[in-house]
């Protein structure tokens, strides 16, 4: 069964409305939001550079940074081009979604290599669209218009490691829902 990463089955549950002119209040946790920013910008990266994900990343409300391993530093180009992709992958608004499956059927679709071995027989694959799947714990969005603008603040490279900070704007509130709900 597929689940949105709240754990419900309908992610329209959210934005449930107890009058016409009351809504419910839906904040979006910074920390589920740079994460989700996370998948995205590994999967740029795969795809942009044949690289794998990152085998380092600090994720944090306000900035957070991902370290792959890699032989330069970014151009200015293609650190635009990083930012206009994964921009444009969450323009498409693609739910995020998990499902679980066994270790053994994960292991013939995704790299396992950083999941603990004491983790369990069965894993929990966060799928974003049909853009990034991986074997996650973390905590996602429901759908990618929850992330808002992506940004890289900066990267760096040293000793054949390349560091990417980046943050994310909180995205507009839907129409209908203030502040002071």
């Amino acid at each position: 069964m597929v689940y949105n990463t709240s754990g419900k089955k309908n992610s329209s549950d959210c934005a449930s409305f107890k009058d016409k002119n009351t809504a419910m209040k839906h904040e979006i946790d910074p920390k589920s939001r740079m994460h989700s920013a996370e998948h995205l910008l590994n999967q740029t990266m795969v795809r942009m550079f044949n690289c794998s994900r990152c085998f380092s990343a600090h994720i944090e409300k306000k900035k957070s940074k991902c370290d792959y391993h890699f032989d330069r530093s970014l151009t200015e180009k293609e650190t635009r081009e990083i930012e206009k992709r994964v921009n444009d992958v969450i323009k498409t608004d693609m739910p995020v979604t998990e499902e679980y499956m066994t270790r053994e059927e994960a292991r013939t679709y995704f790299k396992l290599d950083r999941v603990p071995e004491d983790a369990g027989g069965e894993l929990r694959i966060v799928r974003i669209g049909d853009y990034d799947a991986c074997s996650c714990i973390g905590q996602h969005v429901n759908s990618l218009r929850e992330i808002g603008a992506f940004r890289i603040v900066s990267s760096s490279f040293d000793s054949g490691v390349l560091r990417i900070r980046y943050k994310t704007a909180q995205p507009a509130k839907p129409q209908g829902l203030s502040n002071e709900q």
